[in-house]
């Protein structure tokens, strides 16, 4: 079995051909998809601004194996982005997708010492 990493993946992409109802629905629930709502998880969060309604960020958590590396977790992420706004009824375009190895991110800490 290969090793398993965790990847946080922002899907963003723009809006496309929302019907009346869609638009209707996306601006009624615009507050709950706002800065609050940017959380990274496993069936996805979405956030956008209601004025304009042009863009949106999905934010995922995806584990997969490390030898497929990050092109296949943005892959993933962005598939489960497709099927969560499809399943909104939602028109969307253009996903790409950010991607970072929270198994090999080097974090860097204060010293304690420093005065």
């Amino acid at each position: 079995m290969s090793e398993q990493h965790t990847y946080r993946v922002i899907v963003r992409g723009a809006w496309d051909g929302l019907t009346g109802e869609a638009r209707a629905r996306l601006l009624a629930e615009a507050d709950d998809h706002g800065l609050t709502s940017m959380r990274f998880t496993e069936e996805g969060t979405l956030s956008y601004q209601r004025s304009p309604l042009k863009h949106f960020s999905m934010r995922f958590v995806v584990v997969s194996d490390a030898a497929d590396g990050e092109e296949m977790a943005g892959a993933l992420a962005e598939e489960r982005a497709e099927t969560a706004l499809r399943a909104l009824g939602c028109g969307f375009t253009g996903l790409r997708s950010t991607v970072t190895d929270l198994d090999t991110m080097k974090i860097n800490r204060k010293s304690t010492s420093r005065r």
